[in-house]
């Protein structure tokens, strides 16, 4: 097992962006067994990401360990240079010189990160997606000091629940200031779960604007890309926010005191983040899939809707299979579905090159573009993806499990990593994209999802049952482990329990990642070359296009007879996979006169010649 300094990894965990996430809460009264769940998507590499060469990126995530601090110890604050900020200088500086320092704690905790906080040892959780906002600060060592990616690490460090961390989030932008994006930063304990949203208003300025709200339990939250708490009410116990909100948004021009109640979204943040529907269409299928019966439409009438509710109470408790499912969607079976269409190819590619206005760009409400894909929960370029699953009735190291899952969610695998394991397995910390390596987690789930592009209709319903088999293993084990740890714990000590919790973690998901890189191989020897082979039962076929996607891909204008300017003359020709005979010279009457029938519904006429099949 390979462990990293803390101070190696606060270096590392910067290095893969997170600029176009989707991000959800699963409260315990809304889960079949009381767990909490919170989830996040780390989308945004490759050209999307502004300055950002993909030869240079790395996905990897490290466990940093807990550590006790002298006195008089300073933490160091890193500049992000994935966060938004639009200064070229600062931009370009991505060996993290740009630093700063604020008061180190006597101890801090031990935690899971890849570019954001994912779960520390105490059971405290975290996720995130950014936001737009309409002023997005330049970082300034000092002025201002914070985006959210070292918050929600600092917040980990620290502190044990959500609410600690929302209070510790809002005193550190009140203090030294917030630059970048608008962001969103959710944080769940076993048994509580926050979500504080954050922005900056003064490009010259210090200090920014937050406003947090608590989740109802019993409740589910989405959030993708787009401020979601809306209605600020100052004195609710579940609402907290920046104590110069009202002032600034007032000073600004962005809201009046008989304007009545500001509304957050509306008054701090332009709304969607890069086209229509490119964050509210996520918003709406989350919902839809948990709460079918609010008959959402996933039609809306602008950027600022109140269409979509905060929070809301699932039809049916979820257990964790369903809630692993939730990232893996390309809205299926609905009015954005990736899957069918020509842009599908002939087997249902839902993945798309991306357009000049699909990535991620200030929109402003009544800009008018020429045109975008359907942005999927599940993108091509998501980095990795997790959910982190909080078990109160168990101690945290325990009861906290984050499960990880790298590369595009629809064809990953989610593996457990306990909160109580001090190490994550070697595989996990080695992602170069320049370079194909067995050694690398992220690799051997990217190559399925290219693989499967060939054929991927075919090739899906195999990796969705290689997905079950594992992630159901692994679940019929927490148990076991889960039994075990608890013996340790009350037989020796926590240590010992940690020890053993690492060791299966670590060879777990060892194993997982072992099993992914020998069935993409299987799914490459099945699939090459156009072919779909049965090594097993020793038979090959070919099956070529469906006849739909040859009708709409003009195949029946091929070389089917030798008056090709004829053929082409022909209106409405179908292709009907049928072979005829007629006498030579007279196939394009033949040819007229089929197509005339089949227009009127009337039968086949009788054909010259002899029929062949």
């Amino acid at each position: 097992m390979r462990m990293l300094p803390a101070a190696l990894a606060a270096v590392l965990f910067l290095v893969a962006p997170a600029l176009a996430c989707s991000t959800f809460i699963i409260t315990p009264g809304a889960s079949d067994d009381g767990s909490m769940y919170i989830a996040h998507t780390n989308d945004g590499f490759g050209p999307s990401v502004i300055g950002h060469n993909v030869s240079e990126e790395d996905t990897h995530l490290v466990y940093v360990p807990a550590a006790d601090h002298p006195p008089g110890s300073k933490r160091t604050v890193h500049f992000d240079p994935n966060s938004g900020s639009d200064d070229p200088v600062d931009r370009a500086s991505t060996d993290h010189r740009n630093t700063s320092e604020i008061d180190e704690v006597p101890h801090t905790f031990g935690y899971l990160t890849g570019s954001y906080g994912i779960i520390n040892e105490v059971g405290l959780m975290a996720s995130e997606c950014t936001d737009y906002a309409r002023v997005q600060p330049n970082w300034d060592p000092e002025r201002r000091i914070f985006y959210s990616s070292e918050l929600s690490n600092i917040a980990l460090e620290r502190c044990r629940t959500a609410r600690e961390a929302v209070d510790l989030v809002g005193e550190l932008i009140d203090r030294h200031g917030f630059y970048g994006t608008g962001e969103t930063l959710l944080f769940a304990d076993p048994e509580e779960a926050w979500v504080i949203e954050m922005c900056g208003y003064d490009m010259n300025g210090k200090g920014g604007l937050w406003a947090a709200e608590r989740i109802p339990d019993g409740h589910v939250f989405v959030a993708a890309n787009t401020f979601r708490i809306r209605e600020i009410t100052p004195g609710r116990e579940d609402q907290l926010h920046s104590k110069n909100l009202l002032r600034v948004a007032e000073e600004r021009g962005w809201w009046r005191p008989s304007d009545g109640k500001l509304d957050w979204l509306r008054t701090v943040s332009t709304g969607e983040y890069s086209h229509p529907y490119y964050s509210l269409s996520r918003v709406w299928r989350l919902y839809d899939r948990m709460t079918p019966s609010l008959h959402l439409s996933p039609y809306v009438e602008g950027t600022y809707t109140t269409a979509y509710p905060f929070s809301t109470k699932p039809d049916a408790l979820l257990t964790t299979t369903t809630v692993l499912s939730l990232f893996r969607d390309h809205y299926e079976g609905t009015v954005f579905d990736l899957t069918n269409r020509t842009a599908a190819g002939p087997f249902g590619d839902p993945y798309r090159d991306s357009g000049p206005f699909d990535n991620h760009q200030v929109f402003e409400p009544g800009e008018v573009r020429p045109g975008a894909w359907p942005r999927p929960i599940s993108p091509l370029f998501c980095s990795y993806s997790y959910v982190c699953q909080g078990r109160s009735w168990l101690p945290p190291d325990v009861g906290g499990v984050a499960w990880i899952g790298f590369a595009v969610p629809a064809e990953t695998v989610y593996l457990p990593v306990y909160a109580g394991s001090t190490a994550v397995p070697a595989s996990f910390m080695t992602g170069n994209r320049s370079e194909v390596s067995r050694d690398s987690a992220w690799w051997a789930f990217n190559l399925v999802t290219n693989w499967a592009r060939l054929r991927y209709h075919d090739m899906i319903p195999e990796i969705r049952a290689e997905q079950q088999a594992i992630e159901r293993a692994a679940l019929e084990n927490l148990t076991s482990v889960d039994a075990e740890a608890l013996r340790l714990r009350n037989a020796s000590s926590e240590a010992g329990a940690r020890e053993y919790l690492t060791n299966w973690t670590v060879s777990n998901a060892e194993a997982g990642v072992n099993h992914w890189w020998h069935f993409s191989d299987r799914l490459i020897a099945r699939y090459a070359n156009g072919m779909v082979n049965d090594f097993m039962n020793r038979t090959a076929a070919n099956p070529g296009y469906p006849a739909t996607w040859l009708d709409t891909n003009s195949y029946q204008y091929g070389p089917r007879v030798y008056d090709l300017e004829g053929l082409a003359a022909i209106t409405g020709l179908a292709y009907v996979n049928e072979t005829v005979m007629a006498d030579p010279g007279d196939e394009i009457r033949l040819i007229r006169e089929t197509q005339r029938r089949a227009a009127d519904g009337s039968s086949t006429p009788s054909q010259p010649g002899t029929p062949a099949s």
